[in-house]
């Protein structure tokens, strides 16, 4: 049988994007693309001065959020909080289970993961991220892949996690809307007020707009530094506007189509690409080395787990922390609303337990499995093979995967491969972040009209293009930095809120259980 997709339910009414929602964080958008346009220097300079303030002064509060973030998926899953489901009692998964993780682990991160697996891990082999390990050695091997495996591990989905869950809890069990604003129902016993609210949905809107350029603009500029360095592309500013603009009508035609359409048969090809790469280097690669690799970098990465969650440098001086966990918690949290109301959409029928395993710990597994596979045989290639890789990553790190698969047969086949698989992660983030977008921005109407969400493309494809001109890869990752900041307070209490529905609702069904047991016994 055919699934049923509630995420594209046909209405005849179509709520009017005539909203304040809509209306302030268009024009806030529009304006800055504006200021890209216009003062492109004004622009790359006060973002970064605002971003190295918040993270010198906020860095702490970000590894301590997400710390927490963590602990609270984790009680949630094994505590009896687990049993609920996200629906109904009777209701099904809508998808199937290979469906619902291709595509949240494609809106999630995936094109990240192809920027960074081989990158991260060599880049931190030829700088170690701890003080008294010699670059380039076996121990700054090991390390280098434990802090990739932490990086992309469980703290990245745990954030997900807590918005993705909030949401589907109380769309589907509450009957509430699709909005961030909807969670924070239960903070307080006072009402929301409307005004409130709509701010609380302009920042989450304002945030999954910078969080998407940004990982938008690491995939251009990767895609330009392969179409360099395979075919010999010009590599400037102006050449990746134009891959912006044919991104810009995929992801659009993509998102009109829908989820079981698009969004659906995008994901599933990135998935089989995926599988597709990791089993051919697996081995075609050092089997063995990137086998024992993985066991160890995860027996690294449980071991110090506690430890590098809160590991700053505030005796040293040290920057790397903030240069990259710190960084990495900010850009997660500015794509956690997009990717929480994605999530949630496709998950209604499953339990929070199901919800937890699937999206806090699978994906990581898999960003894992790619890591030690590519960065895996990168660090074998520098060990024993002398291939210098690190030092072509030093000098581009958006070349970093291209210069890899040079170093094996089928380079020009696999370099294309690459470049399309980029192109799919790319573009399927960015037509479920349109379409989202079109949802947050229509009152929390599930089928927002192709006007919202072409809308949103354009402004999206004008951001991303911006930022590259002005600034590159630092000045998206300032912006990530500057909007992630208030995203988290509201995190901490979507979090409070819901705990406490799901307390109460726990204690309304004892008490039921109680007086129906009451009632019986008087019979």
């Amino acid at each position: 049988m055919r699934q049923r997709v509630v995420y594209l339910k046909k209405s005849k009414e179509r709520v009017s994007f005539n909203n304040s929602v809509f209306k302030i964080s268009a024009i806030i958008v529009t304006l800055f693309a504006l200021w890209g346009v216009i003062s492109p220097g004004g622009l790359a300079k006060n973002a970064s001065a605002v971003a190295s303030y918040i993270n010198h002064s906020f860095g702490w509060f970000y590894l301590a959020s997400v710390a927490g973030f963590v602990a609270f998926c984790l009680f949630l899953a094994f505590s009896k909080y687990g049993s609920i489901k996200l629906g109904q009692e009777h209701e099904k998964p809508e998808f199937s289970f290979f469906a619902w993780i291709s595509m949240l682990f494609a809106a999630g991160f995936g094109a990240g993961i192809v920027f960074w697996g081989v990158a991260e891990p060599l880049t931190h082999f030829a700088n170690p991220p701890l003080s008294g390990i010699e670059p380039k050695s076996a121990e700054a091997a090991r390390v280098a892949m434990n802090y990739s495996f932490f990086n992309w591990g469980f703290h990245q989905w745990s954030v997900f996690t807590i918005v993705g869950l909030a949401l589907a809890y109380f769309q589907f069990r509450k009957k509430s809307k699709l909005l961030v604003s909807e969670t924070l129902g239960e903070v307080s016993k006072k009402r929301i007020s409307s005004k409130l609210k709509t701010s609380i949905n302009i920042l989450a809107v304002i945030a999954t707009v910078t969080g998407v350029a940004t990982s938008l603009g690491m995939g251009v500029l990767q895609i330009n530094a392969g179409l360099n360095y395979v075919f010999s592309f010009p590599n400037n500013p102006w050449m990746q506007v134009g891959i912006v603009g044919v991104m810009f009508i995929l992801y659009t035609l993509s998102a009109i189509t829908g989820v079981d359409k698009g969004i659906k048969i995008l994901s599933n090809t990135n998935m089989f690409l995926v599988i597709g790469f990791m089993l051919f280097f697996l081995f075609k690669g050092p089997t063995v080395f990137i086998l024992e690799s993985f066991v160890l970098a995860v027996g690294d990465y449980l071991h110090n787990f506690v430890q590098m969650s809160f590991y700053l440098t505030p005796y040293s001086g040290d920057k790397w922390v903030h240069d990259w966990t710190i960084f990495y918690w900010a850009w997660v949290i500015t794509w956690s609303p997009f990717v929480g109301s994605f999530v949630a959409r496709i998950s209604r029928g499953r339990t929070i337990r199901e919800f937890v395993i699937g999206v806090l710990i699978i994906p990581p597994v898999i960003a894992f499995m790619w890591m030690a596979i590519f960065g895996g045989t990168g660090l074998y290639m520098d060990l024993f093979q002398n291939t210098a890789l690190s030092e072509a990553v030093s000098k581009d790190v958006a070349t970093a995967i291209f210069v890899f698969l040079q170093q094996f047969p089928l380079y020009g086949i696999l370099s294309l491969l690459m470049l399309v698989l980029i192109m799919i992660f790319l573009v399927t983030s960015a037509d479920s972040t349109i379409y989202v977008l079109g949802i947050m921005t229509s009152d929390g109407n599930e089928n927002p009209s192709n006007a919202v969400k072409a809308i949103w493309g354009v402004l999206i494809a004008a951001i991303t293009a911006v930022l590259i001109i002005s600034s590159g890869l630092e000045g998206l990752q300032s912006v990530a930095l500057i909007a992630a900041l208030p995203f988290t307070v509201i995190m901490i209490l979507i979090s409070i809120s819901l705990f406490k529905s799901m307390y109460s609702e726990q204690k309304a069904e004892k008490q039921d259980h109680v007086n129906i047991t009451t009632q019986r016994k008087a019979q």
